[in-house]
């Protein structure tokens, strides 16, 4: 480590990083400059960054046109109210855009900074739209175990990870959490005959039945399960779920901060099943990253229900930045991008190359399974089948000496590059991960 970057370094404890600890903290990479999928450190190294920085840098590093497009918009105008009375022309162009963009029938936006501030707005809508149907008692949201919803206070506790609610009790009342369509590891009950998709469609119905149809409000779950360990559902799973939720008039949340807009092969995960949702949630990669943006998307039915609304029943909710004008000029740059350089087929053929070659690694006995979709994997480690975090930890950090970084979640390392990467920069990731694992074997 040079000088300049143990300055860096000892200037940086003034600040505090999320989800912090100081053990985890300790020789941070400090990251002057990024290129393609390429991070550079003051202290001269090159890494390949296997997570798209946080599962959003879906454009790589170092685009001009992105940069270009913020910059051409902050000259003209970087930011106004967007509050009921005024708006801006890159958010109308934006919203127009989207309209029908993601599913049929989901043809209006209300923009967020972020995922977590889109999840809480998801909340609060199914909330106004229950009491706008005269159902004030609909306000409970299940979610699943081991989900990652983010980290308001309400969207903490739609989180199904309890490392996140620990040191922030007591629990917000409201939120009911079901097992998780998990093949690997089904945490629930499987009765005779029972596929895992079928008893965690299942999980929801009972849920539902012993809450009482009248108090729940909306389900929320990710297509892929990304923090909780990158979980792909099984096919039968999510059209089951959509047949309860109308059943019981349960209106269905479809998170796709991490999955939208071409990660897994689809522009939108949900397609894999043909189903669609009630209310959508997308952040990230709207942007890559070089923007805070996020929103929710309602359905034409929820959008008529709140045009009807007295005067006295107004959508009271909004946040300072909704609307930002500049990142959403950045929004409509990258989405040009995304299309010309067509996205979900990039992760479709890529995300196969590098799912193959993760499961080469298969071969070390502590690799239990890999797995994922479009170009977002997971490699399970397990010791005898039982989770092994420590040694997950142990392989990351032997990566991350190789010049790769993935993303330790538990026992299960991640997997997110940029969609523009190369077939030889899917293969570094691979081998540097072979060698890794065969440093540690």
């Amino acid at each position: 480590m040079t000088t300049d970057t143990a300055t860096w370094i000892e200037k940086d404890k003034k600040q505090l990083h999320p989800v912090y600890h100081p053990k985890t903290h300790v020789n941070p990479l400090v990251i002057e400059r990024g290129e393609g999928v390429w991070l550079y450190t003051t202290d001269g190294r090159k890494i390949l960054d296997g997570m798209a920085g946080l599962w959003n840098v879906n454009a790589g590093y170092g685009r001009e046109e992105l940069a270009q497009a913020a910059y051409d918009q902050m000259k003209e105008l970087a930011f106004t109210s967007n509050f009921s009375g005024m708006t801006n022309l890159p958010s109308i162009q934006l919203a127009d855009k989207l309209a029908g963009f993601a599913y049929e029938g989901l043809n209006t936006t209300f923009f967020t900074s972020g995922g977590s501030e889109a999840n809480d707005s998801a909340f609060k809508t199914a909330r106004y739209y229950w009491k706008r149907k005269g159902k004030p008692g609909k306000y409970k949201i299940i979610s699943r175990k081991g989900s990652y919803h983010g980290i308001t206070l309400a969207s903490t506790f739609a989180t199904g990870l309890e490392k996140y609610h620990t040191m922030f009790g007591p629990a917000l009342e409201g939120f009911v959490h079901i097992p998780a369509p998990n093949p690997y590891r089904y945490e629930g009950q499987l009765k005779d005959g029972e596929t895992v998709g079928r008893a965690a469609a299942r999980e929801l119905e009972e849920a539902i039945l012993r809450e009482g149809a009248d108090s729940i409000a909306a389900f929320i779950a990710e297509p892929v399960m990304g923090v909780g360990g990158v979980i792909v559902p099984p096919d039968d799973y999510f059209p089951l779920v959509r047949q309860i939720c109308d059943k019981y008039e349960i209106l269905f949340i479809a998170d796709e901060v991490i999955t939208g807009f071409g990660r897994t092969g689809e522009w939108f995960a949900l397609k894999h099943w043909n189903v669609k949702p009630d209310i959508l949630s997308f952040a990230k990669a709207i942007t890559s990253g070089y923007a805070q943006l996020g929103g929710i998307q309602i359905s034409d039915e929820i959008r008529e229900t709140m045009e009807s609304a007295a005067d006295t029943e107004a959508y009271m909710h909004g946040y300072t930045y909704s609307g930002h004008a500049m990142a959403c000029a950045v929004g409509l740059k990258n989405l040009e991008i995304m299309e010309k350089e067509n996205y979900p087929q990039r992760a479709r053929e890529l995300g196969k190359r590098l799912l193959d070659g993760l499961k080469s690694l298969l071969e070390f006995p502590f690799v239990g399974e890999v797995r994922g979709m479009g170009l977002v994997c997971g490699v399970e480690i397990v010791s005898d089948k039982a989770a092994d975090p420590a040694l997950a930890m142990k392989i990351f950090k032997a990566a991350e000496e190789r010049g790769l970084r993935s993303r330790p979640l538990g026992n299960v390392l991640a997997f997110s590059p940029p969609l523009s990467i190369h077939e030889d920069e899917v293969d570094e990731i691979v081998r540097r991960l072979g060698a890794a694992m065969d440093s540690v074997r």
